[in-house]
């Protein structure tokens, strides 16, 4: 069974948060220039028809680009979410913290709007965002609601028992 945090500072999950989107940015930042620069490099040009390394290289950095682009975004609007103050009865949404049991074990859900699948407070909480599965099927629960929810072809039961 895993350990469950006391109270979370939402302020310091949003900062965890964003250095592990903006660790993942650098990361994604030298592959695309490493994957352009090989794409452009002088040895890149085809030996004949049949060489298609530059192209393949062309194509890689061309990814890259995008998940740079995408990250820059995601981490911005996770430095950008408003931390608002839940009260009691409050139904789940995006930016709050939802405690979850699933057949007895206790789960701690943080509701972001990117970097879902995450997991922060040295692993007891996990992220999920309002487009995933999860996620939507969280939105607008409150404690005591049960909430079911398919994945991976698997049926999965969870209780609320508390939104923060």
């Amino acid at each position: 069974m895993r350990r469950v945090p006391a109270p979370l500072s939402k302020e310091h999950l949003r900062e965890e948060l964003a250095r592990l989107l903006a660790a993942d940015l650098a990361t994604r930042e030298r592959a695309h220039r490493a994957a352009r620069e090989g794409a452009t490099h002088e040895e890149a040009k085809p030996e004949n028809d049949k060489d298609t390394r530059a192209l393949e290289q062309s194509y890689l950095a061309r990814g890259e680009a995008l998940r740079v682009e995408e990250l820059k975004l995601g981490l911005a609007e996770v430095q950008n979410m408003p931390l608002r103050r839940v009260r009691e009865g409050d139904p789940a949404a995006l930016g709050a913290i939802v405690r979850a049991d699933e057949d007895g074990e206790a789960l701690v859900l943080w509701l972001a709007p990117y970097g879902g699948g995450n997991r922060l407070a040295e692993g007891t909480v996990q992220i999920v965002t309002p487009k995933s599965p999860l996620g939507r099927a969280l939105i607008g629960k409150r404690a005591g609601d049960e909430c079911e929810v398919k994945l991976a072809g698997k049926s999965r039961v969870l209780t609320i028992e508390g939104v923060e």
